[in-house]
């Protein structure tokens, strides 16, 4: 693996990129860490896209703040939606699967630990969109995490997979504009979460839609747009959170 050094937020940060497999799909993930010595671990996981720039840069953004970011991915290596259409379809027989989404996103997990410079008993997982659900079904999974973020994801629970009660803190930023996951799925899973004693906590923003944090997303229609206010308050509840975690 060769490593590479770009400036990021004035701090020089190291990228990598990590090949796995899982049920013969080469996977490719994306690692971003600012120094070789063992760290707490922040798994990201990406859109209905794929492993796309937004996710890679919100992984250096972490790494900035001495976490080792780590940017799975449940497609394959080089696979990216170029359209709506596309990207549904490629989330589509996960959506459908929740097993099989289950058993990637635990691949990603212990390639994740594996690295050298992963301090496995630190680890917290964010999500944003599809990967919001991601994010909550693998702390569903019981492997031991820190904390769980999701970022405008859904949250219904799977059917007919194996899972135990979330243990790990939860962090929901969501917008109340969101009219592709509405506030009363929200509600839904605030019930699932009280039921199981989680220690939870919920950011609504005012006037936001979803897919505010990524600026690369802009499509009011169909209820997608990039708010710059409610991405930089995004951004510091994710923060401060990791550090609680």
């Amino acid at each position: 693996m060769v490593f590479f050094k770009v400036q990021w937020e004035k701090m020089s940060i190291i990228k990598n990129v990590v090949s796995y497999a899982h049920e013969n799909v080469l996977l490719e993930g994306f690692v971003a860490t600012s120094s070789q010595e063992r760290r707490p671990l922040v798994i990201l996981c990406h859109a209905w896209k794929g492993r796309d720039d937004f996710i890679m840069e919100a992984a250096a953004r972490i790494a900035s703040w001495g976490y080792v970011g780590f940017a799975l991915d449940m497609y394959g290596k080089g696979i990216l939606g170029a359209s709506k259409e596309e990207s549904a379809a490629l989330k589509k027989p996960f959506l459908q699967d929740r097993s099989l989404l289950q058993k990637r996103l635990l691949q990603a997990y212990d390639t994740a630990c594996a690295l050298p410079y992963v301090d496995a008993g630190r680890i917290t997982v964010v999500g944003f969109g599809f990967g919001g659900l991601c994010a909550l079904d693998l702390a569903r999974s019981g492997v031991p995490l820190k904390g769980a973020i999701s970022v405008y994801g859904h949250f219904d629970a799977p059917l007919n997979v194996t899972t135990t009660p979330i243990k790990a803190k939860v962090l929901i930023l969501h917008g109340h504009d969101d009219a592709i996951v509405p506030l009363t799925e929200l509600s839904a899973f605030e019930q699932e979460l009280n039921q199981a004693n989680v220690d939870w906590q919920v950011n609504i923003y005012s006037h936001t839609m979803h897919a505010f944090m990524n600026p690369s997303v802009n499509d009011p229609a169909f209820g997608t747009v990039y708010n710059p206010l409610a991405a930089e308050r995004g951004w510091i509840a994710i923060k401060n959170f990791l550090v609680e975690c």
